[in-house]
């Protein structure tokens, strides 16, 4: 099998080059990534926890999922596709907000994204790929605030700050 290569870009977005994802986060090199939240007609936000052999950030509470593009791939598309490959579902996705952070963990890793995020709505139950998610829960965002400031160690860094910083451009009413 082919390990997944990741897009590397600069600080505009624009592609720089190929890398495999692995050497992109030893590197911590800033490459494209996507976020998905997907809401339901409560405006409660699809959560997933991260399968616990995953290489970083095992087992934590996430949005509904994220990835990287592949080259040629748009937000969109990558969205959908990463959607289905980890939820089972598919739906309707718009990009809100794009933003840079830089994320190392404890095992050598960096997350250094240009990371977009996406919003949809859904209100069905996902078919969840358990190779790839754990579990998953609605809750409110008001809830996910409330626990991130209690338990902040239950939740991925990307999600965190998307949390912080973004809060606003995700919390919106259908």
């Amino acid at each position: 099998m082919i390990e997944e290569q990741v897009i590397l870009v600069n600080e505009n977005d624009e592609q720089i080059g190929l890398m495999p994802k692995l050497e992109a986060h030893q590197k911590a090199l800033l490459h494209r990534a996507f976020s998905v939240f997907i809401f339901n007609n409560k405006n409660e936000l699809m959560l997933q926890r991260r399968a616990v052999h995953k290489y970083h950030s095992p087992g934590l509470w996430t949005n509904t999922c994220c990835s990287h593009q592949r080259e040629g791939e748009s937000n969109i598309d990558a969205g959908k596709r990463r959607l289905r490959e980890e939820m089972g579902f598919v739906t309707d996705l718009e990009e809100v907000i794009s933003f840079i952070y830089t994320a190392p963990f404890d095992n050598g890793l960096t997350e250094h994204e240009y990371d977009h995020v996406l919003i949809g709505y859904y209100n069905g139950e996902p078919d969840i790929n358990s190779d790839e998610v754990a579990d998953w829960k609605w809750m409110s965002l008001d809830k996910i605030k409330a626990d991130i400031s209690l338990q902040p160690e239950l939740y991925t860094e990307w999600f965190k700050i998307i949390f912080d910083k973004f809060y606003q451009h995700i919390n919106v009413k259908k």
